[in-house]
């Protein structure tokens, strides 16, 4: 019996450690987009209450981005460690929304008249011709992000994220 908990023991420690890497701590990350992690959706709940957008809105726009998580596509493409630091290459795919926020933005400047009341800009009304835009989108982009972790009390942590990677992963990245 001590033999079985010992080889167990060793098995629960050795599989923890597998976890604990760069790579699977990337994994990780990314999959919590994809299943629409609590935290996930806590974190874009924050980022939408900042929006001008009208309760309807927020909801449209909140559920295009729980689209654009689930179907987030990732391809682990180089993990490189150096001490306590380490580094992990990926490539991701999601939807082109940021060019779409371009058309939309040029669009405006082209016809802001659509977008007024009595000749007064109503940006409520351009917020719901960009929902409209986004909604129609079909292209996909994808893009190579570079991680940076550091291992800490012999755990990977991934450090913050640039805003350029934030906007990639939402998809919105204007280039």
């Amino acid at each position: 019996m001590k033999k079985l908990l010992v080889i167990l023991s060793i098995f629960l420690m050795v599989g923890c450690e597998l976890n604990n890497t760069p790579t699977k701590k990337v994994e990780q990350f990314l999959s919590n987009y994809q299943v629409l992690h609590k935290d996930v959706i806590s974190d874009l709940d924050g980022m939408i209450n900042k929006t001008n957008y009208t309760s309807e809105q927020k909801e449209r726009y909140k559920e295009l981005m729980k689209k654009q998580y689930k179907s987030l596509i990732y391809e682990i493409k180089e993990e490189t460690i150096d001490g306590n630091n380490a580094y992990v290459t990926v490539q991701i795919e999601v939807f082109n929304f940021g060019k779409r926020l371009a058309e939309a933005e040029n669009y405006l400047n082209d016809h802001r008249d659509e977008f007024t009341d009595n000749g007064v800009y109503n940006e409520s009304k351009f917020l719901s011709y960009q929902l409209d835009e986004l909604e129609k989108e079909k292209e996909r982009v994808k893009y190579t992000l570079t991680f940076s972790l550091t291992k800490q009390d012999g755990k990977w942590e991934i450090n913050d994220l640039t805003e350029a990677m934030e906007d990639k992963i939402n998809g919105i990245y204007i280039y």
